[in-house]
């Protein structure tokens, strides 16, 4: 594809950061975001090409934030040809509040993992659809397996059945404008998401899923590729 300008929120690791620096190699522009000063720092400072990274503080549930993150990557590169929104609420927390369910898990917990996963993406949204209206750019959203297929009380389970409803309520509103619309589901890949000793052993490296990314964003005009699910072999649900 030719070179196009690309932010990706939650990007200092797993598969953001894979798919920004799959992105840079092969000559692209790329914004990224982080929650930690720290990890973007060492993030931009291993990855290198200054030149054609951006590095920018935000929290994705934070409406401000999503704006001014949208409106300094096109003031620092000129345009916005594709958005993917990849944070997700995936620290230890997160196993503490979604890898219990309903009827245990601590309900403290539970809004910044709801906020981020389903208010993170619809923010971006928001900030990016004239920018990619203008450019005939991509909206790329990373949901889940755990979105297609229930699991009992799971509420990051539901998190995610929420972004899959409004990836397609996005591309029935994006295509009039010009806008494709990809909701990439990853199975189990080997990322923070998962405490260290509990990764199963056919979870798949970050690298496919960052791939698939690039194959949504290389699609010609008038192709708009709207959902890849992509599991491990071994992953029976």
């Amino acid at each position: 594809m030719t070179a196009k300008t690309v932010l990706i929120t939650g990007a200092t690791s797993g598969i953001g950061a894979h798919t920004a620096r799959l992105l840079l190699d092969r000559g692209h522009r790329v914004a990224v975001t982080g929650r930690s000063e720290t990890r973007l720092k060492a993030f931009l400072d291993e990855t290198g090409h200054p030149d054609r990274l951006l590095g920018l503080i935000a929290d994705a549930a934070d409406w401000q934030a999503t704006q001014s993150a949208v409106t300094r990557t096109v003031e620092h590169f000129g345009a916005l040809h594709a958005a993917v929104a990849n944070a997700g609420f995936t620290s230890s927390d997160q196993h503490r509040s979604a890898g219990t369910t309903l009827s245990d898990g601590d309900p403290a917990l539970w809004p910044p993992m709801i906020l981020t996963n389903v208010l993170g993406p619809a923010l971006l949204a928001r900030a990016t659809l004239p920018h990619l209206e203008a450019t005939g750019g991509r909206l790329v959203i990373i949901g889940s397996v755990v979105g297609l297929k229930n699991s009992p009380g799971n509420l990051y389970s539901a998190t995610k059945w929420a972004v899959t409803g409004l990836a397609e309520n996005l591309r029935m509103h994006a295509t009039t404008r010009g806008i494709g619309v990809t909701l990439v589901n990853p199975g189990m890949i080997d990322t923070p998401f998962w405490e260290e000793g509990s990764v199963p052993s056919f979870a798949l490296p970050p690298g496919p899923i960052a791939e698939a990314i690039c194959f949504a964003l290389d699609q010609p005009a008038g192709v708009d590729l709207n959902t890849m699910t992509i599991r491990p072999i071994g992953q029976p649900v």
